[in-house]
């Protein structure tokens, strides 16, 4: 596919998805989200040990083009169901079960569907610069692409409650203190702590990643016996890999482990 509104490159085991509309704060349009499909289709084709998704220019992502849905009086209204469908949700539901870190880079606003979209991550790190909005109350519609399970899991249901009904802005640095990213990075130093980590994953155990992801994941609706069961069974899998045999070795060897993320 010819992108037009994102970048996407893989090199050295990292994948990295650029959202491309600076002009317009890389809000989503139909065309984007059928970028971001195709984009993702090759990240699980193989071949990455980690994704990277960040933005150009001043935002991340100011969540839906509205432009692309303005009404008129008598104009039949948009089926906002039908959207979070087809693009929204699984969006979401891929970067939640890739089997890979999904590390997002928030250089600058990150609003609605944006702010959302980067806490679908596994790592999120920040500009201090940065901030996160919650605006569909401002709308008369609530947080989707998965806000309102992100939210009061992530900061609990006072501050979920607090940044969805009142659509205050969020700073970096708060949104840290929060527990809703993993950290707030100065801004003259966020690309360096953004490859840094993406560096970090491409030669890490991806395999055992994966599962802990899929761990911790699965943990948010099973109860203790039932995450005790999954723990052993991952573990079971794990125990006959390549990178457990490597780690192994290398710890006794008192060498760094070479992973092959199998």
């Amino acid at each position: 596919m010819n992108y037009e509104n994102i970048e996407f490159q893989v090199a050295d085991g990292v994948a990295r998805i650029t959202l491309n509309r600076p002009d317009k704060l890389n809000s989503f349009t139909a065309a984007m989200h059928g970028e971001l499909a195709d984009a993702l289709g090759a990240v699980e084709s193989g071949g990455a040990r980690v994704l990277v998704v960040t933005g150009t220019g001043r935002g991340f992502c100011a969540g839906q083009d509205l432009s692309e849905r303005r009404m008129s009086a008598g104009s039949e209204r948009v089926d906002l169901g039908e959207t979070i469908d087809k693009f929204y949700a699984p969006l979401v539901r891929r970067l939640r079960s890739l089997p890979l870190p999904v590390v997002v880079g928030v250089n600058g606003v990150a609003a609605g569907a944006g702010a959302n979209l980067a806490l679908a991550g596994d790592i999120v790190i920040a500009k201090q610069s940065a901030s996160f909005i919650q605006p569909f109350c401002r709308l008369g519609l609530l947080p989707d692409t998965g806000g309102t399970y992100a939210l009061p899991r992530l900061v609990g249901q006072a501050r979920a409650m607090g940044l969805s009904l009142l659509g205050d802005k969020l700073s970096a640095d708060k949104a840290a203190q929060w527990g809703l990213i993993w950290e707030s990075v100065p801004d003259e130093e966020f690309e360096a702590r953004l490859d840094t980590l993406a560096r970090h994953f491409a030669s890490a155990p991806t395999k055992g990643l994966a599962y802990t992801k899929r761990a911790l994941n699965q943990s948010l609706g099973n109860t203790l016996d039932q995450q005790l069961d999954l723990e052993r069974d991952l573990m079971r899998e794990l125990g006959a890999s390549e990178d457990y045999a490597e780690g192994v070795a290398a710890f006794l060897a008192k060498r760094e482990p070479v992973f092959k993320g199998k």
